[in-house]
């Protein structure tokens, strides 16, 4: 491992503030909130299945997520080292290869907390983590393809704690609709991801890093970010419609307009208000997929 310059002692085992910055906990939002949908969509009440969900939101937030985040600093750490040398691993906060080891011993857990929760949350834990090493980690390492990168991390975030919630909820498979739902959610989120590799322009330039916003240009990827976001929601409205569920579908279709008086604004200034926009127009998103979840619990028959 290449040494970093740093003003910090490179101490022998992490400590418990280098740990938590490495797992990142704001970010386990997103996948944290997708498995509440999940429970919410199956109709079970928590009563019945507490003992699972709560594995869930673990499995879900700090372990599965806080696993991908770990493997990610660890294989990043040289593009940190010029987008962002504060991170834990390039400043030396992070010692020897205790992120790589961090990563590795989460990810152990989560497999055996899926085991826990049954085959279908045990499979939709294997894709999670294999995706989320892939994504990372050499030979394929996924991020260096925009287009692949995005979509992984966007089915990691949205449909897979989704469905997992779902299914560890019921205790089985949770429905067709459900996976479709979950599914469009993971699309629309693409475009989320793609958002957020602008932050990073400069440093995935230098390492060869082919995101979006490097291969397409600031303007285009956005553009194509606001498609994914928009025509997502909007298939979500239809088929929400088709199920019989309309005022949920108003409710979807209402968050989306005004989504879109945002991204008229965000494609005005794409690299000065993609952070912006992932702070309005992303709550929004999330607001419909909660939306969607409570219009699921209504229809959960057949296609």
């Amino acid at each position: 491992m290449a040494q970093f310059a740093t003003a910090h002692p490179n101490p022998a085992y992490p400590t418990l503030s280098a740990t938590i910055a490495l797992l990142k906990p704001i970010t386990w939002f997103a996948p944290m909130w997708a498995f509440g949908c999940g429970v919410v969509a199956s109709g079970v009440p928590l009563q019945e299945r507490w003992v699972a969900i709560v594995l869930g939101i673990l499995l879900a937030g700090p372990l599965v997520c806080g696993a991908s985040q770990a493997a990610n600093d660890w294989y990043d750490r040289f593009v940190d080292a010029i987008n962002e040398p504060h991170r834990v691993v390039p400043s030396g906060r992070m010692p020897g290869r205790w992120a790589f080891y961090i990563a590795a011993m989460a990810s152990v857990i989560s497999l055996w907390i899926g085991y826990l929760l049954g085959p279908w949350v045990l499979g939709a834990t294997v894709v999670g983590l294999v995706l989320a090493w892939i994504y990372s980690a050499p030979p394929l390492r996924l991020k260096r393809n925009g287009w692949l990168g995005a979509a992984a991390v966007g089915l990691c975030y949205e449909g897979l704690p989704w469905f997992t919630a779902a299914a560890a909820a019921i205790g089985g498979y949770p429905g067709h609709k459900t996976l479709i739902i979950a599914l469009l959610y993971s699309i629309g989120a693409h475009g989320i991801m793609t958002l957020n590799d602008f932050k990073a322009v400069e440093g995935d330039r230098r390492m060869g890093l082919a995101s979006l916003p490097v291969t397409l240009g600031t303007d285009r990827a956005c553009r194509v970010a606001c498609f994914f976001m928009a025509a997502a929601q909007f298939a979500v409205v239809a088929l929400l419609i088709v199920w019989g569920a309309p005022v949920h579908a108003a409710i979807v279709a209402a968050l989306i307009v005004v989504q879109l008086g945002l991204m008229r604004r965000l494609l005005a200034d794409p690299e000065g208000r993609a952070a912006w926009y992932n702070a309005t127009g992303t709550t929004l998103y999330v607001l419909g997929m909660l939306a969607a979840a409570f219009a699921l619990r209504g229809v959960q028959g057949g296609l």
